[in-house]
């Protein structure tokens, strides 16, 4: 199995992370390439301790950095993971994965693998966001990210999709004023892929019900009252209320803060056009 399975992860000072991200997937995987964006932490020496190739690439966006690794890296697996350094496999997924990939059928290119979101050490289970589906184990030059600034994901080219029943964890431990910075990057990136009308393509499953979801109803949706519509959803019709304390700060800072503050790019990037 060992040579079935490359991983490719993207870092940025990715210290607080990335061990427990290696860790999980030793026994797993063949060869494990870290792409990084030049970190000025100790990223890249975790990296190295862990005999981990790195090679480090300008980043643009996560598709580009990721597309420029498939077409770049000397990868000679037959499958793909993708993670990223603040996410690892739980035991239950790994034994998932060793067991059924010698047994999985030609036509069969792609897994769908499904995260678990933990926000200030509490797992996030209900406003919709568990489970959340994501194609992140693919046949290598079947699968590539679709061009997009943001809300990217992997397409494949060929091939039918199967789901994974166990969990991959996505656990951040760089802390909440670093989620709040990041998102605040986002919602910039999102207002101009929304204005250059990066929504429509021939995405499938989860993600593409989503998608359409939020480009069909959401975006129609006056600017801003959106934002309050999507929260009430999520926290009360959904039943985010019963994640607690910590899930009341998440669903209002994901749900509402941050989708209120991609509104307000949106309006400035829209009063500059008049």
């Amino acid at each position: 199995m060992d040579n079935k399975i490359s991983a490719i992860i993207l870092t940025y000072n990715e210290e607080l992370n990335l061990e427990k991200c290696l860790k999980s997937i030793i026994g797993l995987v063949g060869g494990i390439f870290i792409v990084d964006s030049f970190s000025t932490d100790r990223t890249i020496e975790i990296a190295k301790e862990y005999g981990v190739e790195v090679i480090q690439h300008k980043f643009v966006n996560q598709a580009d950095q990721f597309n420029w690794a498939l077409d770049n890296l000397n990868i000679n697996s037959e499958w793909i993971l993708r993670l990223d350094a603040d996410e690892y496999l739980t035991d239950e997924l790994k034994k998932e994965i060793l067991e059924k990939l010698p047994e999985t059928k030609d036509d069969t290119t792609g897994f769908f693998m499904k995260r678990r979101v933990y926000f200030m050490n509490k797992w996030i289970r209900f406003g919709g966001y568990y489970p959340t589906y994501l194609l992140r184990l693919f046949r290598y030059k079947v699968g590539r990210y679709e061009n997009r600034e943001m809300d990217e994901h992997i397409i494949l080219s060929s091939g039918k999709i199967e789901n994974l029943e166990n969990d991959f964890i996505d656990h951040n431990q760089k802390g909440l004023d670093f989620w709040i910075e990041k998102h605040k990057s986002f919602a910039k990136r999102e207002a101009l892929a929304i204005l250059s009308d990066q929504g429509v393509d021939n995405l499938g499953g989860q993600a593409g019900r989503k998608r359409r979801m939020k480009n069909n109803l959401y975006l129609k949706l006056p600017k801003f009252l959106r934002a309050f519509l999507y929260f009430i959803y999520r926290y009360i019709f959904r039943f985010g209320f019963l994640d607690g304390l910590n899930g009341l700060v998440f669903h209002f800072l994901q749900g509402f803060w941050y989708r209120f503050m991609v509104d307000i790019n949106l309006y400035k990037l829209e009063s500059k056009k008049s």
